[in-house]
């Protein structure tokens, strides 16, 4: 985005890009994934064509023709392979891992993602400061050639496949809708999910632009933030041993956004303003990371085997699909009104998803519920 010299609104296009697919085919894949099965194989080919489509930027950029309409159609493609990988992602999942394991092997899934952000983002702010954006994209491209590698090594036994039936595409967005818990979740976690896209299609341009953040300073910030994910990986478990599986992830929905309204807020001097970014993010990490181990719990306990690629795909669908309409609103409201105003709007929002569960079965949830049928 500083090479091409992009706008907010520009900003909003191209998260919107990326993340657009998952309204326009989430359902179908994961329909199609239940049906076929294969999902390792899935995964691996998603890999391989994102690190085709990722390496393709940097070589645009050496040959002088990159383009803002390149970076889209990347970006829609891109997102369009990682729907295939998420709706295959839990079938696998719950083929390796036992039922009485699952948020402490979610809690392992997220520390080491963690870990991977605490140094990724940094390294990849130095590298930017060092060469240049596109060609640190490199490094990504081959994270997704390194995914593969790893995928191919493993060799789990997958739940059977079932035909296709009448209304097998939407079988999964019926479940959900049919399952408080779920639709409480889905309702909650797509409300902070529209609101923190609405923020964070102006969080680069606000801190590189508004607070004058330099590129290696903004990957540390960005570092923080998974430094954050890794301490709540680490205490995800005994937050649900202590609280109970539910109250955890209501937690979780309420500390993953709140930290961010120190952004809009910082100001003063230099340290103040570094202060604060760094507050928010490593906050923001510690809630998000448990917010996704007690989710990812529940729903792998609770959704039964038949229907854990279309679950995936139905819930993918809305929760990931409200993110690009976050994206365009952000990048709308941010040329209308101002960045700031914008990151108001956004932060106070997205605590309000919260309200959704209170209502639900999930506050009084202590343990992890039993299949569904």
């Amino acid at each position: 985005m500083l090479v091409l010299d992009a706008d907010a609104k520009e900003m909003g296009y191209l998260g919107a890009a990326a993340l657009v697919p998952n309204l326009l085919f989430a359902l179908h894949a994961g329909a199609l994934v239940d049906r076929r099965g294969r999902r390792r194989q899935t995964m691996i080919a998603a890999d391989l064509g994102r690190f085709v489509l990722v390496g393709t930027i940097p070589l645009a950029y050496a040959l002088d023709v990159l383009t803002m309409s390149q970076l889209y159609v990347v970006a829609f493609l891109a997102g369009t392979l990682s729907v295939l990988f998420g709706v295959s992602y839990n079938t696998l999942f719950v083929s390796l891992v036992e039922r009485d394991r699952y948020i402490e092997a979610n809690s392992l899934v997220h520390a080491s993602r963690a870990f991977s952000f605490m140094g990724g983002p940094s390294v990849g702010g130095f590298l930017v400061h060092l060469f240049s954006a596109p060609f640190a994209m490199l490094v990504d491209a081959f994270s997704f050639l390194g995914s593969a590698v790893f995928l191919s090594t493993i060799d789990p036994v997958e739940p059977p496949t079932e035909e296709a039936e009448g209304g097998h595409v939407m079988a999964g967005m019926r479940f959900v809708w049919g399952t408080p818990i779920l639709r409480s979740a889905l309702l909650a976690t797509a409300t902070i999910n529209f609101f923190n896209f609405v923020f964070f299609a102006l969080f680069i341009l606000y801190a590189t632009q508004t607070l004058e953040v330099g590129a290696a300073t903004l990957g540390l910030v960005l570092g923080a933030g998974a430094a954050g994910g890794l301490i709540g990986a680490g205490i995800a478990g005994r937050l649900s041993r202590r609280i109970g599986v539910g109250p955890a992830f209501v937690l979780g929905c309420i500390v993953f956004p709140a930290p961010l309204l120190l952004i809009p807020l910082a100001g003063g001097p230099r340290w103040v303003v570094l202060a604060c970014l760094f507050l928010a993010e490593f906050g923001s990490g510690v809630g998000v990371v448990v917010l996704d181990v007690e989710a990812g719990s529940i729903f792998q306990a609770l959704v039964p085997d038949r229907l854990r690629s279309r679950f995936q795909g139905a819930y993918t669908a809305v929760n990931y699909g409200v993110r690009p309409l976050g994206s365009l609103l952000g990048g709308a409201l941010g040329a209308a009104i101002g960045v700031r105003p914008t990151l108001w709007i956004a932060t106070v929002g997205a605590l309000a998803g919260v309200l959704f569960l209170l209502p639900s079965p999930i506050p009084r949830m202590r343990t992890l519920p039993a299949p569904a049928e």
